[in-house]
């Protein structure tokens, strides 16, 4: 049965067999021998969909009801250990969680040595729901996908150009300068670079000759000459201090990325999701002032 309503909620029979942990051919077992056993048909299946049969739709609020109930039961079971343990599946990123989350959560297996941690990185936006993840890192939340989302952090960003690039091109002293310059688009963020000074504000159209989804390829490209970007200062500040970058417009202020831990509807009463999200947040609180995000 729960088996079943996960079938119903995820979709499919293989998206089903990701959350439950199964193969799909055990998964299709499970409805048949329900079936079976009920003597109706539950699923209308065809190569490309399932849909619920009117039997099925109401026997499904019925499974969705005890499959809930099962998921308590052992999150009250999990809460009450001393010691949290268990599996948490973690996607990010893959620049952020190089450069920030796997040095966090080396520190985190560390401290809670009894939680199993699967990471993935990956820079395309997992649907976290099908595929079985605890915890997604985000740029942003979500407000309307249904899930939760708590705020670990705040990053800082910087304009930046490597010096044979400002050789040829020149370095931008105000912002109508950037009009003129070739940059490196990062595809995952708007085309449009907004600047702030007291109280009046710039836009900037992005055109360039390379663009790219992933952050650790955008930075490259940046360090290659190939044009500005602005991107984290976390990312920026090493290769500053190696001279192979440079910042400009400095007196100005850029919009920050605010980095969130997003998680399933009611899965925030895991102790093991609860201790990760709240070692974040303290973790990220002292690289802060230690000069992570500024």
């Amino acid at each position: 049965m729960v088996v079943f309503a996960q079938v119903v909620e995820q979709g499919s029979l293989s998206a089903a067999a990701r959350h439950v942990g199964l193969s799909r051919a055990v998964v299709s077992y499970h409805i048949k021998k329900l079936e079976s056993q009920l003597d109706v048909k539950l699923l209308n299946r065809s190569t490309r969909s399932i849909s619920l049969t009117d039997v099925g739709s109401e026997y499904y609020k019925r499974c969705k009801v005890i499959a809930e109930q099962a998921s308590q039961a052992n999150l009250q079971i999990e809460n009450l250990k001393k010691e949290p343990m268990g599996l948490l599946k973690i996607t990010c990123p893959v620049n952020a969680g190089l450069q920030m989350i796997v040095p966090a959560l080396n520190e985190f297996k560390n401290i809670y040595s009894k939680i199993e941690l699967e990471v993935l990185l990956t820079d395309d936006v997992v649907n976290i729901m099908q595929e079985g993840i605890d915890l997604a890192i985000r740029g942003a939340p979500l407000p309307d996908s249904g899930l939760q989302a708590k705020k670990l952090t705040t990053l800082e960003t910087c304009l930046c150009g490597s010096p044979d690039y400002f050789k040829r091109h020149g370095r931008p002293t105000k912002p109508t300068d950037l009009d003129n310059h070739e940059w490196v688009i990062y595809k995952l963020a708007s085309g449009i670079l907004e600047l702030r000074k007291a109280n009046r504000s710039y836009s900037v159209k992005l055109k360039g000759g390379i663009s790219t989804n992933n952050a650790a390829a955008r930075t490259a490209f940046i360090v290659g000459g190939h044009g500005l970007g602005r991107i984290p200062t976390y990312d920026a500040r090493p290769r500053i201090q190696a001279g192979t970058l440079e910042s400009v417009l400095d007196d100005y202020s850029l919009k920050k990325i605010e980095l969130y831990g997003v998680f399933p509807p009611g899965s925030g009463g895991s102790k093991k999701l609860r201790v990760l999200l709240d070692f974040l947040m303290e973790y990220f609180s002292k690289e802060n002032n230690q000069g992570l995000a500024t």
